[in-house]
């Protein structure tokens, strides 16, 4: 079964997730509602304006993936949606919490992780929470990654695997020709730098010739 989920997929899924656990009263979501889950302003990134075709469509091939789908309750007229992630992988809250957040707000610090899963589950604190991502990260196929640390960051960032894993390589780890311009770069700046200080010695030498001159003239 294929997994991979692109951007819209991603964000419907944890849009039904997140309101599954925040506003379970308003749960499961019409279309409207979801369109409207899907385009906030806040806890989002990036922030989308989808309309409810690609959302449709999101929906249908997330039902596909086993993932997603509408009720089979006959109480609305309206119908509603709701997400089988349960069902799939069978998460602890703290798990679900995490990995909601991931699809919603892109790769994140345990930290921040902590804070934003608050209104899901509560994390006692850091040891917890890395604890649910190293279950996500031992599963088969792992479902979390590590990213490599950003400069000046103390802390590492975590993502999602349910959108594959090629597009934070890219970010994260230079290929082969960046890595080659990078250096070429850090050469031709040293070659300057040797320039202008062949330049400088050069001036410094002239100047105390000429200081030498002077001072002859007064011997």
């Amino acid at each position: 079964m294929d997994l991979v989920l692109n951007e819209v997929e991603a964000r419907v899924l944890g849009s039904l997730v997140e309101k599954d656990v925040t506003t379970p009263d308003y749960y499961p979501l019409s279309l409207n509602a979801l369109v409207n889950a899907c385009n906030q302003k806040n806890n989002r990134d990036p922030v989308m304006n989808l309309d409810e075709d690609p959302v449709r469509q999101a929906l249908d091939t997330l039902q596909a993936k086993r993932l997603a789908g509408p009720t089979s309750s006959a109480d609305s007229r309206v119908t509603k949606y709701e997400h089988r992630l349960q069902e799939v992988f069978n998460f602890t809250r703290g798990e679900t919490a995490i990995l909601c957040v991931l699809l919603l707000r892109g790769p994140q610090t345990p930290g921040e992780l902590r804070g934003r899963t608050e209104r899901m589950h509560h994390f006692e604190d850091l040891t917890e929470v890395q604890s649910s991502l190293q279950r996500l990260m031992q599963r088969e196929p792992a479902l979390v990654r590590v990213l490599p640390r950003q400069p000046g960051t103390k802390e590492s960032r975590y993502k999602h695997l349910l959108s594959g894993d090629a597009e934070d390589i890219a970010v994260d780890v230079p290929s082969g020709p960046l890595s080659v311009s990078r250096g070429a770069a850090d050469d031709d700046r040293i070659a300057r730098l040797e320039d202008e200080v062949a330049n400088l010695r050069k001036e410094v030498g002239d100047v105390k010739q000429q200081l030498a001159t002077f001072q002859k003239q007064f011997e």
